[in-house]
């Protein structure tokens, strides 16, 4: 009698590991939890960059290598454009 309720037990964690698993049928896609919303790297940041980006959540705040390198990329566009107002040319440029 034990063995019986062994074999249904082992049958009733089968049956749900393939209802859980799909019926069979390979699992969706999973969503990339990253929301890819940071400036693009062929252009300068501007003010309407600055206002859309949007970083990764981690698991106590924001993926710090992601905001690491967009403060590097702002910082050294500032020298930039500082060493060009310097040498008296256009800050635009």
């Amino acid at each position: 009698m034990m063995w019986f309720f062994a074999i249904l037990i082992v049958l009733a964690m089968g049956g749900v590991a393939m209802l859980a698993a799909g019926k069979g049928t390979p699992m969706a896609e999973a969503e990339h939890d990253r929301p890819g919303v940071l400036p693009p790297e062929d252009r300068p940041v501007g003010p309407n960059d600055l206002r859309t980006v949007r970083f990764s959540l981690a698991f106590r705040g924001y993926r710090m290598s992601e905001v690491d390198a967009l403060l590097d990329r702002l910082a050294a566009e500032r020298e930039g454009r500082a060493d060009r107002e310097a040498r008296g040319g256009d800050p635009a440029e």
